[in-house]
């Protein structure tokens, strides 16, 4: 009888499931209308505290929609991305001067026992090298190099999300720590990976910019990569315009112009908030240049010297062709070297110890380093080259000695043998250090090299002013330290293949007296860098990884631009650039290609761009209609009279 009770249903029960299957029904059509309404902030709440999760989260929709009504969402990524930056960049520096200082101030205790000092000297940066390189391989293997040539890579359209991950984040920081750490040893820089590291922060204010605005998916994980490149350099030198003219030139193949708004703004609170934290930081009293200069403004230079800062910039071009030699050779010789290719593949924290040993070797104070002035810093031998007060009208007046002076003649040796020692044993060293497995940047040395070259070529023009060498008007005053910063530029750019060193090198100093001489300079070092069609620095290090990326057409085929279309398109349909619209019409009739090519001349056939089949059809649609309206007018103009 149960079982019968059970299998049997009352006649109203079939007309109650339906009710209830059309309630549920409608319940979930019902969600579906609300959860689609809500913000993807709102949907699938966690359990635990649910009330006070959804009161914080309306409050956020609130803050939302409020700040949206200033300005889009992306904006505040875009600040927030130049802030961000700034902080990491200036926890960095902090942290490498202390350590350096800690080096410092061991190796100052050591003082009278020779040994005692040359291990502190080559086994501290050796160590802390090695440990970077063993950090960084086991963490993330990613994280080694510049990082430039994969942001170039990521920016061309090429997906490579294991760049983008929070590991490559983590240990790509706290190695580039240990790597400036090492100090003028190793004689690298923080501009390449700092661009990497902005370009990381990027891609996750990227995604939550896509979290919070759901229709601008792609717009805003595009335009927040594009705008984290020129970040990087405007947070590590204070910046903001050559940064961005950096990025342009070095990370994008083609740059739109949309773009530049963003990386301005993104560039300029990055490169305000990087200053602002120096000032709190007790580094100046206000905002001012990262590397301040004294140099005169009531005669900056002569109108002579311009010759001198023509040769300065076909020198450096020479000297930056050498050193661009030297680096496409030893990146092709590490690979093709099976000791080197073994230890650079499983061996590389002892590769990187091995390296860093020899060069802190011969930096050894007491040894060849106490002609190349290796107890400086980085940042202390670019402000040294940059002193505007003659070192060597210095040197005969004892009671007046400067502290770069001490350094670079410490011995009684002349300042031009430094120098020149100085620049042919940093060419070679720095050569094998960027061979280094770890995370490095490679802008910095070259900026400071050619700060070395313009040094001792304004050098030696003080010289000849001072004795009266020089024919006709005596001139009173030489500014070594103007050639210095045009040397600077000029190097960088013609090893970068760029000009934004120039507006850099001016923002770094604040000097825009010499403006003209070091854009001089710089063209000339760039058009003898890039003669004979050799590629740049970052060129050659995605040849070298194999990375995918756009060179120069211009490059590759320099006689691409005189090339008649007739060769490459086969049987196609041609527009000149004086067509009128018969052939337009005809051109319409006779090609059913989505797009027609526009050339010069149907004689020369240079390819000048194409136009669409549907806005030569609007045009004529157009044309034909204008005709008929003025045929129309004219035939009741006749019939009136």
């Amino acid at each position: 009888m149960q079982t019968l009770q059970g299998k049997m249903k009352s006649p109203d029960e079939p007309r109650r499931s339906k009710a209830d299957g059309e309630n549920n029904n409608w319940e979930q059509e019902n969600q579906s209308d609300t959860s689609h309404n809500k913000s993807p902030l709102l949907s699938d709440p966690w359990k635990p505290c649910r009330r006070h999760r959804a009161v914080v989260k309306e409050l956020l929709l609130k803050l939302r929609c409020c700040l949206g009504t200033v300005c889009g969402i992306e904006w505040y990524g875009y600040a927030a991305l130049g802030i961000l930056t700034a902080i990491l960049s200036f926890l960095m520096d902090l942290s490498v001067a202390k350590l350096l200082r800690a080096h410092q101030w061991l190796y100052t205790m050591l003082e009278g026992n020779v040994l005692l000092q040359f291990l502190c000297w080559t086994l501290y940066p050796a160590c802390i090298c090695a440990i970077a390189s063993s950090f960084s391989h086991n963490i993330c293997p990613f994280s080694t190099g510049s990082g430039i040539p994969e942001v170039r890579t990521m920016l061309a359209g090429f997906e490579m999300p294991h760049y983008l991950s929070l590991t490559n984040l983590f240990s790509k920081f706290l190695g580039l720590i240990c790597t400036l750490a090492a100090g003028s040893t190793v004689f690298l820089g923080k501009v390449g990976p700092f661009v990497h590291l902005s370009t990381m922060v990027g891609g996750y204010l990227s995604n939550l910019c896509t979290l919070i605005q759901r229709d601008k998916k792609e717009k805003a994980a595009g335009q927040m990569l594009v705008v984290s490149a020129g970040v990087g350099v405007a947070s590590c030198f204070g910046a903001p315009i050559g940064g961005v003219l950096f990025s342009v030139e070095v990370m994008s193949s083609h740059f739109a112009l949309r773009h530049y708004c963003p990386c301005f703004f993104s560039a300029a609170c990055g490169a305000l908030t990087f200053r602002l934290l120096a000032v709190w930081g007790g580094d100046g009293e206000t905002l001012q240049a990262l590397f301040r200069t004294n140099f005169p403004d009531a005669l900056p230079f002569y109108p002579l010297e311009i010759l001198l800062f023509a040769f300065l910039g076909l020198l450096c071009g020479a000297v930056s062709c050498c050193y661009l030699f030297c680096h496409r050779w030893i990146l092709r010789f590490t690979k093709t070297n099976p000791v080197f290719a073994k230890m650079l593949t499983t061996e590389k924290a002892l590769y990187s110890g091995m390296v860093v040993f020899f060069l802190a070797s011969l930096t050894f104070p007491h040894f060849a380093g106490h002609y190349m002035a290796s107890k400086y810093t980085m940042k202390e031998l670019l402000t040294s080259f940059l002193d505007s007060r003659q070192w060597t009208s210095q040197s005969h007046n004892t009671s007046e000695q400067l502290q770069p002076l001490l350094e670079w003649s410490s011995s009684g040796t002349s300042v031009y043998f430094s120098l020149v020692f100085f620049l042919l044993m940093k060419m070679w060293m720095l050569v094998l250090a960027c061979t280094l497995p770890l995370p490095a940047g490679y802008f910095m040395p070259v900026f400071i090299y050619g700060a070395a070259i313009g040094r001792l070529i304004g050098e030696g023009a003080a010289y000849l002013s001072s004795t009266g060498v020089t024919p006709g008007q005596q001139w009173a005053s030489v500014n070594p330290g103007g050639y210095a910063l045009a040397g600077a530029a000029a190097f960088s750019g013609a090893v970068t293949h760029t000009l934004s060193p120039v507006l850099v090198a001016i923002e770094l100093t604040g000097q825009f007296t010499h403006a003209v001489p070091i854009l001089l300079a710089t063209l000339l070092a760039n058009a003898l860098s890039r003669s004979g069609q050799r590629p740049s620095f970052y060129d050659a290090l995605s040849i070298s990884k194999r990375l995918p990326h756009l060179p120069s057409l211009k490059k590759a085929s320099p006689q691409l631009p005189s090339t008649p279309v007739g060769q490459v398109a086969v049987k196609s349909v041609l527009l000149q650039k004086a067509a009128g619209p018969v052939e337009a019409e005809q051109a319409v009739r006779t090609s059913t290609e989505m797009q027609i090519p526009v050339v010069d001349s149907y004689e020369s056939q240079i390819l000048l761009g194409f136009v669409l089949r549907s806005e030569l059809l609007t045009f004529l649609r157009r044309w034909k209609t204008e005709v008929k309206r003025l045929n129309g007018d004219r035939e009741f103009t006749e019939g009136f009279f």
